[in-house]
């Protein structure tokens, strides 16, 4: 940026919460110090989630100390790090998650610091672009799908399986040896269910879903709930007792739970959310996470690109609920 000094950077920011238009602005600002156990990131990628969005339209209550720059996941190389840390991870390329988690520094900024475990290495054959939707969504994943157990072998279920945290859930499911069937709302997000790796794939409107799910399994071992209040009858429909049915999302009114129904049925009930998974668990997660990019078993979704002064356009993108991952460049 022409006239930035050397320790400022091009970062978009918010100094209170409302409508995108209202409240982001891009603008140059101190770039943040490296402090003990903690790297610095040039970011290449920012990556979006709803979260971000809600965060930033203040339907999740948290205090801006003077300002925050949003954004919990993203991309880039590691130029500098802390004490503490090994100075061997200077140059290293990493995936980005949870920097904004109690932290000013997300990571819609040229530069961003988080812990070093939150800078995780990236192998070499994949792209910035993949390693920005990670993160969140493939670490919820992970933990919803693998949290309970080994699925090799199991039927696995995957409501919204087009979705960000539901195909990562399907394409882990699918690289784990499960049986994987996944709802979707229409054509276009069934095909990527299936490119995602799902072997059968229905329409959550068809008046005969849980029929035709039940003809393919009544003995799920696993199901990625994202709407347990709508789907608990279709869910119960194809349980088995033992069965784990996973919840991380709530969108409308909390559900009222048939307690005497789900004891019949003997199935477990599990809830997460990731920023509040212990730090064992939450690291498990990311290692299921970095195994599988080892191993080439997630795939770049749909991206929908912004640049950085575009900060507006891509949050409202996102909440217009994309096919596929919105993401911010960064200035190189």
């Amino acid at each position: 940026m022409s006239g930035q000094k050397s320790n400022e950077m091009l970062s978009a920011v918010y100094e209170k919460t409302g409508v995108a238009a209202d409240v982001l602005s891009v603008r140059s600002i101190k770039r943040p110090d490296v402090g003990a156990g903690q790297v610095r990131v040039k970011v290449a990628f920012s990556g979006i989630n709803p979260t971000d969005v809600k965060f930033r339209g203040g339907r999740t209550t948290r205090p801006i100390e003077g300002f925050q720059v949003p954004h919990m996941d993203g991309s880039g190389t590691i130029d500098a790090v802390g004490p503490g840390v090994d100075l061997t991870r200077i140059g290293q390329r990493v995936w980005v998650l949870l920097a904004a988690h109690e932290s000013k520094w997300g990571t819609a900024a040229e530069w961003t610091v988080v812990n070093q475990d939150r800078a995780i290495p990236l192998p070499d054959a994949v792209s910035f672009e993949l390693a920005a939707t990670l993160g969140v969504p493939a670490v919820t994943a992970a933990n919803c799908v693998l949290g309970d157990g080994p699925v090799a072998g199991l039927d696995v279920l995957v409501a919204g399986g087009a979705g960000a945290v539901g195909s990562c859930a399907v394409q882990l499911a699918h690289w784990q040896g499960a049986r994987v069937a996944a709802t979707v709302s229409g054509a276009a997000k069934a095909e990527i269910a299936r490119q995602a790796g799902a072997d059968f794939v229905v329409n959550y409107r068809d008046a005969d879903v849980i029929s035709q799910l039940q003809v393919w399994s009544t003995k799920v071992a696993r199901i990625i709930e994202l709407d347990l209040g709508t789907n608990l009858d279709l869910d119960l429909a194809v349980s088995a007792p033992g069965t784990s049915i996973v919840t991380y999302a709530l969108d409308g009114e909390d559900p009222v739970l048939p307690t005497r129904r789900l004891m019949t049925a003997g199935v477990c009930l599990r809830f997460m959310l990731l920023y509040t998974l212990p730090a064992p668990v939450l690291a498990a997660a990311i290692e299921v996470v970095r195994a599988a990019l080892v191993a080439d078993a997630l795939q770049l979704p749909s991206i929908q690109v912004f640049a950085l002064t575009d900060i507006v356009a891509a949050h409202e993108a996102q909440e217009a609920g994309p096919i596929g991952r919105v993401l911010v460049e960064l200035p190189q």
